[in-house]
């Protein structure tokens, strides 16, 4: 399987990990505020601090977002591009965010993919602090209790990463267990899930959220994304057994890569290893009777 070397030695633990409850809902954006601070608020009305969502279709305008690059210093395996600031309104075509903390305040993780003003078909990771909501548009969200996304430095990629940690339960609404995960460098992002549900006796699970990056892309449908660096946004997932009994994961995912491709479609199985990190949400619609 393909791998990258990173900065730092490899941290034992490859999936990083927190049990919690969790819930499932949608709510409207409202227009005219930063998007980080809308999320805030859509997250806060149903009791949660934080958690991730997915959105097809929306607007924003004004709008800042950076692209997958190379590293210009080596201290990173892969970096950012400049900051690009596209004039008018960008309309969504689809997002995944996790919304967690950094630095003491709520920050969020979101890659997506858009088409702007100018008729620019384009995607990367949206910069909270300089993207505004247009128009008031739909997201389905889970929010998580009991484990939250802490942004902290990654020894092992030299980032500043979201991870989950545990967090004290609160009075909000749950209807589900839900496990809160980061997979971490060089290991397939399907054999990973379905490695992380086996052990813990899960059986079927759906996945919510999804932000990460893989080294390249392998489709089912025999297409591949050859650049290494991409931002990848998860649209769909669900792990659960197949007719010989085994689990198996099925991701559809869109992404960019640093040299500007896009891609859509359903990752092959086994063959599709993380860059940097994956954060995501797992809700157990079943499981293995626990002792």
């Amino acid at each position: 399987m393909r791998s990258i070397a990173q900065p730092g030695a490899p941290v034992a633990e490859r999936i990083q990990w927190v049990e919690a409850r969790g819930r499932a809902f949608s709510f409207m954006l409202d227009p005219g505020i930063p998007l980080l601070e809308a999320v805030r608020r859509g997250f806060a009305a149903e009791g949660f601090s934080g958690g991730v969502l997915t959105a097809k279709g929306g607007a924003l305008g004004p709008f800042a977002y950076v692209m997958p690059a190379l590293s210009k210093d080596g201290a990173n395996a892969a970096f950012y591009s400049d900051t690009f600031r596209p004039d008018g309104v960008t309309e969504l075509k689809l997002a995944a965010l996790t919304l967690g903390e950094r630095d003491g305040a709520p920050f969020f993780h979101c890659h997506g993919l858009w088409t702007e003003a100018g008729g620019r078909f384009n995607g990367g990771h949206m910069l909270p602090e300089a993207t505004i909501v247009a128009r008031p548009f739909e997201v389905h969200a889970f929010g998580v209790d009991g484990a939250r996304f802490l942004a902290e430095v990654d020894s092992e990629t030299n980032f500043k990463l979201f991870g989950p940690v545990a967090s004290p339960p609160t009075d909000a609404k749950t209807a589900s267990r839900a496990f809160a995960l980061r997979l971490r460098p060089n290991q397939d992002f399907a054999g990973a899930l379905e490695g992380f549900c086996r052990q813990h006796g899960i059986l079927r699970a759906r996945l919510h959220g999804g932000v990460g990056s893989t080294i390249g892309a392998r489709f089912t449908d025999g297409r591949s994304v050859v650049p290494f660096a991409t931002e990848l946004a998860v649209t769909t997932g669900c792990i659960a057994l197949d007719a010989d009994g085994r689990l198996a994961a099925e991701l559809d995912i869109a992404l960019v890569d640093y040299l500007g491709g896009i891609a859509e479609g359903q990752l092959v199985r086994g063959d599709n290893p993380v860059l940097m990190t994956m954060e995501l949400v797992l809700e157990v619609l079943d499981e293995a009777e626990r002792p």
